[in-house]
């Protein structure tokens, strides 16, 4: 067969299995992976499970418990499948992670349901990224359907602390020598590939004052109020970001926001301690290091200049690191991965499909810092906010999932086909 036969071919195979791929989905999304807690090993069982009926043997890589327990999480056990097709070659590696932040609230849809309306199916993580975990499944079932020779290997990576870091997830993997990859794809959406992402500083700050009642406010320091003093001076610092600007197509400004606060005993009580997390989005040509000292510059001289407005004595701050995730920066040897992606992507979805970069951060950053080219694509809408990720009613267009699948198979297929 021609290759043009051959993409025929892989169209009409995902056409024929698309019900089959939507209900292994659908079973992903019908297991919580809320993080945190972080109690993920049950899903990736169960994935397993769903894989072996389709005669894909995955290895299952425990994480051990006190790992996980200083990663903040509760159970992991990332998978590998493995597909060797010659003793040369390339092996490409597909990652996606099935931890995922909890629902929260406003929901109109089961968020574990995978309940489908108007062609498209809701459910946490539906677009981000457990459609992944079924593209890619699908896309390597389609690629071995036609029984062609084919060189080197392809890899599924289905790991399970994206959102804490990748520390027990990828990093474990690549720490343990249990993966090495020449070439990695990872999680993503259909219109674009993304070649370079942001870096992410996460801290959490706590402030120590003086707890006391509320009636007698010279008695204590209120650790509330030098909170407030310190945000604002951190808040001000996205004014002077805004000065700064990116080189990557996608990316403009670093960016900090605080999720976080908590503290107090009650309304009566002069807080003693509060505690605030932070995260700071870092553009691919900015340090980490240079970021990090330049935050905790700026809370110590908000700490110095902390006046309190009754009595009171100094406060104290801790600053503690929860995650630093480096920027993404695009490798050469992506080419042959991007190249193939932007040529069927067009031909599959009728549209150019751009390589750009992203405010988000990944994964994908854990193989790019081991010289790993890699980038990022898989089923998903044109932006971020169109697919609820993170909000309510999470939600993939199916037709997505259907054409992506098409897109990565044909891919695959370029990279492997024997000369």
């Amino acid at each position: 067969m021609n290759s043009d036969s051959n993409y025929n071919a892989i169209d009409t195979w995902v056409d024929a299995h698309f019900d089959e791929e939507v209900k292994f989905l659908q079973e992903l999304v019908r297991v919580p992976t809320d993080t945190p807690p972080g109690n993920n090993a049950p899903h990736a069982e169960r994935t397993a499970e769903l894989l072996a009926a389709m005669g894909l043997e995955a290895e299952k890589h425990a994480v051990p418990e006190a790992e996980v327990r200083e990663a903040g999480l509760e159970s992991i056990t990332n998978l590998i499948v493995r597909r060797r097709y010659s003793e040369g070659g390339k092996t490409i590696a597909l990652n996606a992670h099935g931890d995922v932040v909890p629902p929260g609230e406003g929901w109109t849809h089961d968020p574990y349901g995978g309940e489908i309306v108007d062609g498209k199916i809701y459910g946490r993580a539906t677009a981000v990224s457990k459609c992944d975990m079924a593209s890619f499944t699908f896309a390597l079932r389609a690629l071995e359907s036609l029984n062609a020779k084919l060189t080197g290997s392809v890899e599924l990576h289905f790991t399970y602390d994206e959102e804490y870091g990748g520390v027990v997830g990828p990093d474990w993997l690549l720490n343990k020598g249990l993966t090495k990859p020449d070439l990695m794809m990872a999680a993503g959406f259909s219109y674009q590939v993304i070649v370079a992402h942001n870096g992410c500083l996460q801290l959490e700050v706590t402030v120590h004052g003086d707890m006391a009642h509320a009636a007698i406010p010279d008695s204590g320091t209120d650790a509330l109020q030098a909170a407030v003093h310190i945000l604002n001076a951190l808040y001000a610092l996205n004014h002077d970001y805004l000065k700064v600007s990116s080189d990557v197509t996608g990316i403009t400004h670093p960016y900090l926001n605080v999720g976080q606060i908590t503290g107090g005993t009650n309304t009566n009580v002069i807080p003693g301690t509060v505690s605030f997390k932070l995260d700071r989005r870092m553009i691919p040509e900015e340090n980490p290091a240079e970021v990090e000292a330049s935050l905790r510059r700026t809370i110590d001289d908000a700490v110095a200049s902390f006046k309190p407005p009754r009595g009171g004595r100094e406060i104290k701050v801790d600053v503690k690191r929860l995650l630093l995730s480096r920027a993404m920066q695009p490798l050469a040897g992506n080419q042959p991965l991007v190249e193939a992606l932007q040529k069927h992507g067009e031909a599959v979805f009728g549209e150019p499909i751009p390589a750009l970069g992203t405010p988000l951060y990944t994964d994908v950053r854990l193989y790019v810092e081991r010289g790993i080219p890699g980038v990022i694509y898989g089923a998903g809408p044109r932006t971020v906010l169109e697919s609820h990720a993170k909000r309510a009613d999470e939600r993939l267009d199916l037709e997505d999932l259907r054409r992506a699948t098409k897109v990565i198979a044909r891919s695959l297929l370029d990279l492997t086909a024997a000369q």
